[in-house]
């Protein structure tokens, strides 16, 4: 394949990697992935999650918290996130990941909603996009996006999607994009498989959210980047298209969005 691949949403510093993070690098090099992005899911990961990025010049980061430690984290604040963002300017890509998450409840609704609203503000000054999880909460989350993008525009990407088809319009009414995961792969998961096949093609993106979700074949064992070569070849079968073509189109999609990652030559 002459398009290199791009999983938008890699965990490159979970512990599961810690033994042979280089050689899952390389892997994924050898399955042609050429860009990948490393999400931060506490403010104190960011110093490791900053040093992967940094090790690669193809690796790209995020600033942000997840909404399961929402509750550890209800001193942060806008500025700290732009802080953070421009003294990493080179690497730092995205805000995030952030979000609603009500399946598992491990922070307070209101404690989300609080950190979730500071990210928005990080992504709204600093014009780069808000990397959003959500789960079990799509009316709040729509609500939520649609308040703050009316207060002033802000870059979206769903990530991982497995939400509704009405929270999936409306995130792409407000200019956002859709990513999906190995999770369409599953016999069980034929509700992502329609709003997959519904989003328009210049609003989806790919990703694996490895070390979690690896992709029929490989269900069961630890998710790699590698894997998101069978994300593509899946996703483009169910569109119907080639797989070289849906990876310039996913890899269209991911330099319009992710403005901060420069195009190879």
């Amino acid at each position: 394949m002459s398009t290199m691949l791009i999983d938008s949403h890699v965990n490159l510093h979970h512990e599961k990697f810690d033994a042979d993070r280089s050689e899952v690098i390389a892997a994924a090099r050898a399955a042609g992935v050429g860009v990948m992005i490393t999400i931060c899911d506490r403010i104190e990961n960011v110093p490791h999650v900053l040093a992967i990025a940094e090790r690669d010049p193809d690796i790209y980061a995020t600033i942000g918290a997840h909404p399961h430690y929402a509750k550890d984290h209800l001193w942060l604040t806008p500025e700290r996130l732009i802080q953070d963002a421009k003294q990493n300017r080179a690497k730092v890509v995205g805000i995030g990941e952030t979000g609603l998450d009500l399946h598992y409840g491990f922070s307070a609704l209101d404690d989300q909603e609080r950190v979730f609203r500071a990210h928005i503000e990080a992504a709204r000054t600093l014009d780069l996009p808000l990397i959003v999880h959500t789960r079990a909460a799509d009316d709040r989350t729509g609500d939520i996006l649609e308040e703050e993008h009316a207060k002033g525009a802000f870059p979206l990407l769903m990530h991982c999607y497995t939400s509704g088809a009405d929270l999936a319009r409306r995130a792409v009414a407000l200019g956002g994009y859709i990513s999906f995961s190995g999770i369409m792969t599953f016999k069980n998961a034929a509700d992502v498989r329609a709003i997959a096949a519904e989003t328009p093609l210049d609003r989806v993106i790919l990703e694996t959210d490895c070390p979690y979700l690896a992709p029929v074949p490989f269900r069961g064992r630890r998710c790699e980047p590698a894997m998101v070569a069978e994300v593509y070849r899946f996703f483009c079968a169910e569109r119907g298209i080639d797989t070289e073509e849906g990876a310039a189109i996913v890899a269209d999609n991911v330099h319009r969005l992710f403005r901060a990652i420069p195009r190879a030559a």
